[in-house]
């Protein structure tokens, strides 16, 4: 469909900078622009919880919100977005409480390390040691011990569908993974990357940046990273898999949710029309990140009914 007329709002009020030269930021002005935030208001008014509290998980902070007290309640290991370079727990704090609440679930937002202080494979350790730590501390969170599921968007969603095969393969039984807008595949090299290179938010150029920061020595096929090139996906935890029509991340989505379900994975998968890139994190500007987050949420409660 066309772009839908919020997607446009956003677009003109936010204008994409054509040629600015990433390559030229310090690491510290890096450091700086990430505690910027002009989004702030639209990322929505934080809901009450029943509390909100900042611990450590294996040495990684994360900041543990529980929707209601009485009794222990599954847990979403949370991984935020931002190019695995921008993304702080402040920022994330509306998105942490609603989840909670949608989903009624204790959601652990993780504060992984970020690049380029911390290259790859940084962020996966940390996210694998704060869902390591979940399983193996249930009474800490007061969870109810194996309601584990894990989700994130855009490089959040690669770091929860990297850590879903590491429970797999640790025999750690996850029940569900969300990867909202998710980048499985550092290739760039889809349809979606040349049809919206520039001037959708998102650009060709800014993931081409973020990746050479978060991961300049790597092997762009290496699972870790891009773990789309998995080469087993049976048995992978069933998932929910969110795109955005306009958005470079959405035919590499698309491809993994395929992969997913030839590999005998249940996948719900939607592709929300006339979309940008990031619009779940912006209720404020997108009706559709509303409807997104109770989609995910919807399927968060139903993996924690079933036996």
């Amino acid at each position: 469909m066309p772009l839908h007329p919020q997607s446009q709002f956003f677009l003109d009020r936010f204008p994409p900078v054509a040629g600015a030269d990433l390559d030229a930021l310090t690491d510290d002005e890096v450091a700086v622009l990430r505690q910027l935030d002009n989004k702030s208001v639209e990322r929505g008014a934080p809901v009450e919880v029943f509390s909100a509290v900042d611990a450590t998980a294996a040495g990684v902070p994360v900041r543990i919100y529980r929707p209601t007290g009485g009794g222990p309640l599954p847990v979403v290991v949370y991984l935020h977005g931002g190019g695995w370079v921008y993304g702080t727990l402040p920022q994330l704090d509306p998105l942490g409480r609603d989840l909670a609440v949608r989903s009624g679930a204790v959601v652990v937002m993780a504060d992984y390390r970020l690049a380029p202080e911390h290259a790859f494979p940084a962020a996966v350790d940390d996210a694998w040691a704060v869902l390591r730590d979940v399983f193996d501390r249930p009474a800490f969170y007061d969870a109810v011990p194996g309601q584990v599921a894990v989700a994130g968007d855009s490089a959040g969603g690669n770091l929860a569908a990297v850590t879903a095969w590491l429970a797999r393969d640790s025999g750690l039984p996850l029940v569900h993974q969300a990867l909202i807008y998710p980048v499985v595949d550092v290739a760039m090299d889809t349809p979606s990357y040349t049809e919206f290179a520039h001037g959708f938010g998102l650009s060709v150029t800014d993931m081409a940046w973020v990746v050479r920061k978060y991961a300049p020595h790597a092997d762009p096929r290496d699972p870790r990273l891009s773990p789309l090139h998995l080469e087993d996906k049976s048995g992978l935890a069933p998932a929910t898999v969110i795109t955005a029509e306009y958005d470079v991340l959405r035919d590499e989505g698309r491809a993994y949710a395929k992969a997913l379900a030839d590999a005998g994975v249940a996948v719900d998968h939607h592709d929300y029309a006339g979309a940008l890139h990031g619009f779940v994190t912006y209720p404020g500007f997108f009706d559709a990140a509303g409807e997104a987050r109770e989609h995910v949420a919807r399927n968060l409660r139903a993996a924690f009914r079933r036996p």
